[in-house]
């Protein structure tokens, strides 16, 4: 493959938009006439023709900033992100937003996420409050297409470091032992350093940025990868059932994001091939050009839950069913562990110090 090859974006041509429906099982993109659903494998009633969805609105919740577009009929709306009910409508006029260009649908179906919860947050059961599973919060459990951007360009670093190189010396020194002193040898390492400078490139993507104020870099990564193959052609049908988030995180500041992840992949890569046996105060310049970017929309369960006046949240990967989240624990029951393995190390201290 060459290098403009990796440079340029996702072709329309690799991802055919066929016509497609949404699976009567799990919601996912089926292709127009498919028999069996490729996310969940359901057999489907009847191979129908692709229809457009229907219009819908935008909400944004005043809490966290995310933007969910809902069905036309649904009125009202707890925020998935944060647990929130302060949500207001957002405006229906043209905002001038960059649609999706590509989505990857629902692999997990609901009921199989749910499970998936109970399992997660039944983990290490007896660090977790006694009255918690009695709160009926797995049907919070929802379905989100989160918007994510996805950029490729050329990075081309240049960069100086100081390389330094081993090499060993054999030194006699004198001890005392045994109340005399006595004279021995040793091998001493020592390091011959001198400055290297040089250049490096490598065309980078496949790093997604959260384009969601809801759902921060950091809990993205927790949920990550997405197996980017599966991506289809943005097609308004796929949202059919789900909720699906506008982006509330630009372009320009994505790219700042994906730029800094670039720049460290930049100077790992660099310091990784560096010559001689150690290096130092290695300085990267990087520069990139040749950007292309996507707008994506991938699937995410998220669950956000109130225990005691504070907000917990669990996340899902829609694809793959990766999980991650926040439990509310027991004090009382975490310090009685705690002491019991303190008493167990002390009885066992008693135990040998009488041997």
């Amino acid at each position: 493959m060459s290098a403009a090859d990796l440079a340029a974006p996702i072709a329309a041509e690799a991802l055919p938009s066929a016509g497609t429906v949404a699976c009567s099982q799990c919601g996912g993109p089926v292709e127009a006439f498919d028999r069996f659903c490729p996310s969940c494998g359901h057999e489907q009633a009847v191979a129908a023709q692709a229809a457009p969805a229907g219009p819908q609105r935008r909400f944004r919740c005043e809490n966290c900033g995310a933007e969910v577009a809902v069905e036309p009929q649904q009125r009202s709306y707890t925020c998935a992100f944060c647990d929130s009910n302060y949500v207001i409508e957002v405006a229906t006029a043209d905002t001038g937003r960059q649609p999706p260009e590509f989505v990857i649908g629902f692999s997990v179906a609901l009921a199989q996420a749910q499970e998936r919860f109970r399992q997660w947050l039944g983990a290490s059961s007896w660090f977790r409050p006694s009255d918690l599973a009695a709160a009926q919060i797995v049907e919070k459990l929802r379905g989100v297409y989160v918007p994510f951007w996805s950029f490729t360009m050329l990075a081309e670093s240049r960069w100086s470091a100081a390389i330094g190189e081993y090499w060993y010396r054999t030194e006699t020194y004198t001890t005392t032992e045994n109340g005399k002193t006595v004279t021995k040898t040793r091998t001493v390492r020592e390091t011959e350093w001198w400055n290297l400078s040089g250049g490096h490139h490598n065309y980078h993507s496949g790093y997604l940025v959260s384009g969601s104020r809801g759902l921060a870099q950091r809990d993205a990564e927790r949920i990550k990868p997405y197996h980017l193959a599966a991506l289809k052609r943005y097609e308004p049908l796929f949202l059919a059932g789900w909720l699906s988030e506008e982006y509330s995180v630009e372009r320009e500041e994505a790219l700042r994001l994906c730029q800094a992840e670039f720049q460290r992949r930049q100077q790992q890569d660099i310091a990784a091939h560096l010559p001689g046996d150690t290096h130092s105060n290695l300085q990267v310049e990087t520069s990139f050009s040749d950007i292309t970017s996507d707008l994506i929309l991938l699937p995410v369960y998220l669950l956000s839950y109130r225990y005691r006046d504070k907000v917990y949240r669990f996340m899902m990967n829609g694809q793959t069913g990766k999980v991650a989240g926040q439990k509310p624990l027991s004090g009382w029951r975490i310090a009685i562990a705690v002491g019991l393995g303190v008493l167990v190390v002390l009885v066992l201290w008693l135990i040998f110090a009488a041997l």
